[in-house]
């Protein structure tokens, strides 16, 4: 059993990293070990740690927080034996907010208060982008933080509430907060779902047996065998309880701005967002890119595992075969021994390897969901023209992110993207392959369903990664100096 958080590898490092995944469940035995099932079906929103705080009425709450994955630390019986109860929620990790890099198994949640009228537990995923000025607020006031993340400002607000239920001084709590959160709480009796008003998370509610679940996604539904409900709505608040659940909207309304990139890469492919398939999603997104930037080549191979929808419609599209030219390794995680200086040359010959087979002589196209530094696509190139390729070509199934997100994503400083600093032509010539295209925003938002493209004036999804349009202004970056995006941009 691992007790350290597990070591990042160089191909991980060029990816975007979701924060958190989130789940609970309601009125079924041994809950904790449902919410166990759910967090690992969920582990791909976040590897760094995980934790279950469960509820019984004779024992109260009860919590384990580990470093790691889900496998190897909510799978022991001895370990969920102490989260007996039919109420439990759990929460799986990157570090988007605190100490980055530095993680403490304080700074690991689900965070836990006791107040006058009973404990509670919350799990958050997302940003709180006025964190800084709160938590400075709050502790002139005299609170006392136990950990760096962002999160636990909604305890210490709920503290300070004088709402006469836990559910009141949440909502009160939360009225305080700008940025994105979707968070699952549970009280002794309760399990709690909240969305901000803009639902730039997703949070989706089912039910199995005489059971509620809360859920990031519904893949993590479908593995303890739980029927997909409903999405909870942006701006929506539901208490469930053992009489059923209750839904009200505390919040002022918004115009929802649901993340785009959930569709491009966060969320599992057999995941439904907005009543739509995430993998039919990005299948269209390949069709969009290869009528937006066709190439003659021979084979379509995707970059896995991310890639592979979007190569799959775009070798549809074009009449082009598709071929996996690149073969992933499955059994080289992030708990990889610990490379010797060799090895770590090799870089994402680790975890990737190319079909020499295949790919000699051809002309290739690559699909890949994003660029972000650009290390990783340079050492892919190198692979597949060291395996005798006669031309590369790179289609990126989003448009270049040019803009860190500050909603919950583990984004590099912006002047460490490459699309902030260069044109797609200078990116080309800085990857060093034969052609480079990214899909259009308009050409994106068409895949997501919308058919006019993307409304300037009022866009359907927040795509600020894109853009630089950021649908809440980040208070706390602006305070350091961060630079929104002028007229001339």
């Amino acid at each position: 059993m691992s007790n350290t958080m597990p070591p990042a590898h160089p191909f991980d490092d060029d990816k975007l990293k979701e924060e958190c995944g989130i789940f609970g469940v309601i009125g079924l035995s041994d809950a904790a070990n449902f919410v166990a099932l759910g967090l690992h079906a969920l582990q791909h929103r976040g590897q760094e740690a995980g934790g279950i705080v469960a509820h019984d009425p004779e024992q109260g709450f009860n919590s384990v927080r580990r470093f790691g994955y889900v496998r190897d630390n909510f799978t022991d019986e001895s370990v969920m034996q102490t989260l007996p109860g039919a109420l439990a929620i759990g929460h799986v990790r990157y570090s988007t907010a605190g100490s980055k890099g530095q993680t403490a198994i304080r700074d690991v949640q689900p965070f836990f208060g006791e107040f006058s009228m009973g404990g509670a537990a919350i799990a958050h995923n997302g940003n709180i982008t006025n964190a800084n000025s709160l938590r400075r607020e709050l502790i002139d006031r005299g609170s006392i933080f136990q950990s760096s993340s962002d999160s636990e400002c909604i305890i210490h607000l709920m503290a300070r509430s004088m709402g006469r239920s836990i559910p009141d001084r949440m909502e009160e709590a939360l009225r305080k907060v700008e940025g994105a959160f979707s968070v699952v709480a549970m009280t002794r009796t309760k399990l709690i779902g909240v969305r901000d008003p803009l639902g730039v998370r997703p949070l989706v509610l089912g039910q199995v047996g005489d059971g509620w679940v809360l859920s990031s996604e519904t893949c993590a539904l479908d593995i303890i065998g739980a029927r997909f409900i409903r999405e909870i709505e942006p701006g929506e608040m539901v208490v469930i309880n053992d009489k059923g659940v209750q839904s009200h909207f505390p919040f002022r309304p918004a115009k929802s701005r649901f993340c785009i990139f959930e569709h491009v890469y966060f969320s599992r492919p057999d995941s439904i967002l907005g009543g739509r398939s995430v993998y039919e999603t990005r299948r269209q997104i390949g069709v969009e890119l290869a009528k937006e930037a066709p190439v003659d080549a021979d084979l379509v191979c995707p970059v896995p595992d991310s890639g592979t929808p979007a190569a799959i419609g775009f070798s549809q599209e074009s009449g082009i075969p598709y071929a996996m030219g690149i073969i992933r390794n499955q059994y080289m995680g992030r708990t990889f021994i610990e490379p010797t200086e060799q090895i770590r040359n090799m870089g994402v010959r680790l975890k990737l390897n190319v079909n020499r087979a295949l790919i000699e002589g051809k002309r290739v196209i690559l699909v890949d969901d994003s660029v972000v530094r650009g290390t990783t696509s340079r050492k892919i190139k190198e692979m597949i023209l060291d395996a005798g390729a006669a031309e590369v070509h790179f289609r990126i199934a989003s448009p270049p992110t040019a803009w860190p997100c500050f909603y919950g994503v583990d984004t590099p400083q912006r002047e460490k993207l490459l699309a902030a600093t260069m044109s797609e032509e200078e990116m080309r010539n800085h990857l060093a392959v034969d052609s480079l295209r990214f899909i259009s925003l308009d050409g994106l938002y068409r895949a997501v369903g919308e058919a006019g493209g993307r409304d300037p004036k009022a866009p359907a999804y927040c795509d600020a990664c894109f853009s630089g349009e950021y649908p809440v202004e980040p208070a706390d970056m602006l305070e350091q100096g961060f630079q929104l995006k002028t007229a001339a941009e």
